[in-house]
């Protein structure tokens, strides 16, 4: 009887402790997990090239049609910290693709870059390319047909995660591409995205994202520092065990969304740095939208803003957090009706 009575009481300690535990991870998630920031008055406004006046983006909810006079097929989300010097050559890129098929199909599309708090002239120069793409297409306008970069500034830095959500929630497209200010994804691989939502069953529901992983053994890859491949393979792998099986490069800059699917997830979102497309594919995987991966063209370029081991470790912080908010309930999914 008493070695019943005194498992009774290891059992009990056992519970307590594990309660304690459990109580103690909740209570340092609600202090230290991040939260959004909301956005200022400013951040909600653009510069109307044609009236030279302040407007407010528009609503996220609802259809395309419902936040634009004409309707839009494409929003291009450019997320850019000190991008003074990399941003021109990136938006030339774009715009040349998206023009070529305007003209083919009286294709229509925006651009909203996203400074993020920069230090540089980054708005500058995006107000720039913003007026003299407006003057350019003001001389020969296209019935029916939208193509037009406006410029988001955020007052303070949030992280490029941040930086794309408040870009999505300021749009208008039917679907939804962020791409990397650097432009070491090809731009002209959007076809690729496209054709892959296409053959999705969901049309109104999908992601389509750009991938890296062909490229492991490539010359681009192996050239760089074993501490870089280390650490890269290192976070894989974390990744991996940590529930994000189907998808063997999360990290890619280059992601497509339907609107419907970017409705259900980027209003949920809560990871504001470079992990947020952890949280992007987590959400995805809950709400059962389809997801697919597509290799792209991709090279090197120089200016990147990480901190290899600094960010590395806060994306290792961030992604156990992001697993354990879900798992205990802190975080939650807005039910959404899917149209």
């Amino acid at each position: 009887m008493s070695g019943i009575s005194h498992l009774l009481v290891s059992l009990n300690v056992m519970t307590g402790i594990l309660v304690s535990l459990a109580a103690l991870t909740i209570a340092s998630l609600v202090l230290l997990s991040p939260k959004p920031r909301i956005a200022t008055a400013l951040e909600r406004q653009f510069i109307d090239q044609s009236t030279k006046t302040l407007k407010p983006f528009p609503s996220f909810e609802g259809s395309s049609k419902e936040s634009s006079s004409t309707p839009i097929h494409l929003s291009v989300i450019v997320p850019a910290y000190q991008e003074q010097d990399r941003l021109p050559t990136m938006i030339q890129e774009a715009v040349q693709v998206l023009d070529s098929r305007q003209d083919a199909d009286h294709f229509s599309y925006e651009i909203i870059i996203v400074d993020d708090g920069s230090k540089d002239k980054t708005t500058e120069i995006a107000l720039g390319l913003s007026k003299t793409h407006a003057e350019k297409y003001a001389k020969n306008p296209q019935r029916n047909a939208t193509r037009e970069i406006r410029v988001m500034t955020l007052e303070r830095n949030r992280g490029k995660g941040g930086a794309v959500t408040q870009g999505i929630l300021g749009c208008r497209g039917d679907f939804i591409l962020f791409a990397d200010a650097d432009g070491a994804s090809k731009f002209e691989d959007l076809a690729k995205l496209e054709k892959e939502l296409a053959a999705n069953k969901t049309k109104s529901l999908g992601i389509a994202i750009g991938s890296r992983a062909h490229m492991v053994d490539s010359e681009s890859v192996v050239k760089r520092s074993f501490i870089r491949n280390f650490l890269m393979r290192g976070f894989h792998l974390v990744v991996y065990i940590l529930g994000i099986q189907s998808i063997k490069d999360t990290q890619c800059g280059f992601k497509l969304f339907t609107r419907q699917a970017a409705q259900l997830i980027f209003p949920c979102m809560h990871v504001e740095g470079w992990i947020f497309d952890i949280e992007i594919l987590v959400i995805a995987e809950k709400l059962c939208i389809p997801v697919t991966e597509v290799p792209i063209d991709w090279h090197e370029v120089d200016g990147s803003k990480m901190s290899l081991l600094r960010d590395s470790i806060e994306m290792l912080v961030q992604l156990l957090m992001i697993r354990l908010n879900y798992f205990f309930g802190l975080w939650t999914i807005k039910k959404q009706s899917r149209k």
